[in-house]
Order: C-alpha cells, then sequence, then structure tokens
C-alpha cells in the first residue's frame, strides 16, 4: 500500500489544507521525465518521514485551476503546506537525502517558530 495520497481539485482543500500533519504535495504530470524521477525518491521518503508529513500527489494536467491557484509553472515542484499555508516549495529533481534534509529543517523551523510539528 503506497503512503502517497492522490489528490485531486475536488479533495484538497479536506486532503492538504485542512491536514493535521504538514503535507508534501508533488505536483507533477505523467509526460514528464523529471517527474518520473523524482517518483521512487518521494515514495522512499514518505515511508521514513511516515507519521511526521503527509505525502500527496496531484496531477497538474488534470487539476489545473489549484495548479493555477499555486502558480505551479514548472513541474515537478514540491510544495509543503501546514495549517493551510505554503511554507516551502522546489521546483526540479531532488535527491532522497536532499529532500529529506529540506523536510528536517521545516520540522525545525515551525518548532523555533512555536507551532511544533509532531516529531
Amino acid at each position: 500500500m503506497s503512503t502517497i495520497v492522490e489528490i485531486t481539485e475536488a479533495n484538497f482543500a479536506a486532503e492538504v489544507l485542512q491536514s493535521e500533519l504538514p503535507v508534501v504535495v508533488d505536483f507533477w504530470a505523467p509526460w514528464c521525465g523529471p517527474c518520473r524521477m523524482m517518483a521512487p525518491v518521494l515514495d522512499k521518503v514518505a515511508l521514513k518521514m511516515q507519521g511526521q508529513f503527509k505525502f500527496a500527489k496531484m496531477n497538474t494536467d488534470e487539476n489545473v485551476k489549484v495548479s493555477a491557484q499555486y502558480r505551479i509553472l514548472a513541474i515537478p515542484s514540491l510544495v509543503v503546506f501546514h495549517k493551510g499555508q505554503e511554507i516551502h516549495r522546489n521546483v526540479g529533481f531532488l535527491k532522497e537525502k536532499d529532500l529529506e534534509d529540506v523536510l528536517r529543517e521545516k520540522l525545525e523551523e515551525t518548532k523555533k517558530a512555536g507551532s511544533a510539528l509532531p516529531s
């Protein structure tokens, strides 16, 4: 069973904006080579960081309104949301270690800011 949730415009608010956990959303498209390279990296990190973050994927070709709303101009774009707000964005491929480092940094920043994320 995958630890990554497929999201659409219909469930974006419930799955991402109203999530108790911070959410990493992978904005992608099936024709995108770097997106296909990012998928196994995201799968591995999602398994390692399960319980600290929720991981989701949104196909930009099928969900144009949300993609436009969040100004997704290039893919893959990984956007981290916490309490309904975007707190980080990365455009392009990330290595597994680099993605883990970014997410750990976001956990620490949020804890220091006084709105601690689950650890």
